[in-house]
């Protein structure tokens, strides 16, 4: 398993906490399209998990290292695509513009954490993937379809099982 790590950048608003997700590019070549959290493999020159998550961050939202005060890692995530994804929370602590990096993510949004901590908002679905039948978390919202590794990270914040 190659080891990567996701920033889950929390954001104070008025009616409650946010987190930030991106839509990855349609361009590309893994996982467009998706609904995703900025991250993505560690590097040689990353300290450790923590810094892949925020320098990744800073490199696809502009969101500044020093900005990001980090609460905890949630246990690694195994992805059908051969990566182990750490989970870093994170509460950004200053309003910041977001930057979405250009051919790399397509969309930066914020959804209320109070609708992704509700176990009752997640759905399992089904498809055929690579000769089997897979099942996985969903929890569509507006006009987002949130799958795969994402979901299953969301669900197991919300308390949830998580190992669909």
């Amino acid at each position: 398993m190659r080891r990567a790590a996701v920033l889950l950048p929390f954001v104070p608003a008025p009616g409650g906490l946010r987190l930030i997700l991106t839509k990855r590019s349609a361009a590309l070549r893994h996982h467009p399209g998706q609904i995703a959290f900025p991250g993505g493999k560690q590097d040689p020159g990353d300290a450790d998990l923590t810094a892949t998550a925020l320098r990744e961050a800073e490199e696809e939202i502009g969101l500044a290292r020093d900005n990001v005060e980090v609460l905890a890692t949630m246990p690694a995530h195994e992805t059908v695509t051969g990566f182990a994804v750490t989970p870093v929370l994170g509460r950004v602590r200053h309003a910041f513009d977001p930057r979405p990096e250009a051919g790399e993510v397509d969309e930066v949004f914020a959804v209320p954490y109070g609708f992704l901590a509700n176990p009752g908002h997640f759905l399992v679905q089904s498809r055929i993937w690579q000769g089997r039948r897979r099942a996985y978390y969903t929890i569509p919202w507006g006009p987002y379809y949130i799958w795969g590794a994402t979901a299953r990270i969301l669900r197991a914040l919300a308390g949830g099982e998580a190992e669909r």
